[in-house]
């Protein structure tokens, strides 16, 4: 019975503690190899059409090498000592400066002011404002050139036509150093404004309207309405509007090169860095000389995007 009796009493043996060390990552390490052979054919496509080129152009810049023989030397910083005093270099940066100035105020103003009035029309007049404004975006670079080169025409072109009405003398927009860049810049206006319209027109389709409703109950104006809350809430979509389009402007070449038939116009006072670029590359076939201005025209474009991300972004902080 005492046996018995201690045994009974006896306490059930506790059980095994868990262990407490993770499981094995071998179904992580499977999901990583995976997600890595996703990711290798944008990764060899990028390293093969972006990363190798910019090294090999970077290399080319301190080369002599030319279209017109074969092997080339390594010449060192004669590229680059040669472009900072190439009077040229700095011409075409120059026209290329002033022309993201001309272009980028009116692309995002007049932008801004073709989606406020598309939102606000009705039904039956948008669908043809969204058509009108947006379709010259649509078309080839040859083609918007061809239409303005005849309207930019000195004895019978549309534009001298309607200045003549009110009283003013024909401007000879193409073949003047003084105005063959702003007839550049008004085409690139007209050309490609629609792309930043649906941009600023999706935004303010996406600002609630009972916010504009509550505004008005509390006596806000029109304008009212505009400076404090659609300003505002379209801070993001201006900043990416600007940054795209002063890259767009910065990269200008095709218009400039069609509408002065590739001579830059008077004076050079239409060629860009890019048309430097190209000419001194493939018609003086010197790469070595032309990739070290190529290099000098990027590091411009990556302070330009930075100074502009860094601004930016100091606004949205104080707001």
């Amino acid at each position: 019975m005492t046996l018995h009796a201690n045994t009974a009493e006896t306490p059930a043996a506790a059980p095994a503690p868990r262990s407490s060390s993770p499981p094995p990552a071998r179904g992580t390490a499977r999901r990583s190899a995976a997600g890595l052979w996703f990711v290798l054919p944008f990764t060899v496509l990028f390293a093969a059409f972006l990363v190798w080129p910019l090294i090999a152009g970077l290399w080319a810049s301190f080369t002599d090498r030319s279209l017109a023989k074969e092997e080339s030397s390594f010449v060192g910083l004669a590229n680059w000592i040669e472009m900072f005093g190439d009077p040229a270099v700095w011409q075409s940066l120059w026209v290329t400066l002033l022309f993201t100035l001309f272009t980028t105020p009116p692309l995002v103003a007049i932008a801004l002011a073709m989606a406020l009035l598309t939102h606000r029309a009705t039904a039956r007049i948008g669908w043809f404002l969204r058509f009108s404004y947006f379709a010259p975006f649509l078309m080839p670079v040859a083609v918007v050139t061809l239409i303005w080169e005849w309207m930019y025409q000195p004895g019978f072109g549309m534009i001298n036509g309607l200045l003549a009405t009110v009283g003013i003398p024909g401007v000879s927009w193409l073949t003047d150093e003084n105005t063959v860049l702003l007839a550049i810049a008004i085409t690139t206006v007209w050309w490609t404004v629609g792309f930043n319209y649906l941009l600023y027109l999706a935004a303010l389709q996406g600002i609630p309207r009972y916010v504009y409703e509550a505004a008005a109950l509390d006596g806000a104006g029109a304008w009212r309405r505009f400076t404090s809350i659609t300003l505002p809430l379209l801070r993001r979509t201006t900043a990416l509007i600007v940054l795209l389009q002063m890259v767009a402007s910065l990269k200008l070449f095709d218009q400039a090169y069609l509408m002065t038939n590739g001579s830059g116009g008077p004076n050079y006072a239409a060629r860009p860095i890019i048309g430097y670029v190209f000419e001194t590359g493939f018609t003086g076939l010197r790469i070595g000389y032309a990739s070290a201005i190529s290099y000098l025209f990027f590091a411009v474009i990556i302070i330009v995007s930075v100074l502009q991300l860094r601004l930016f972004s100091r606004k949205e902080d104080a707001a």
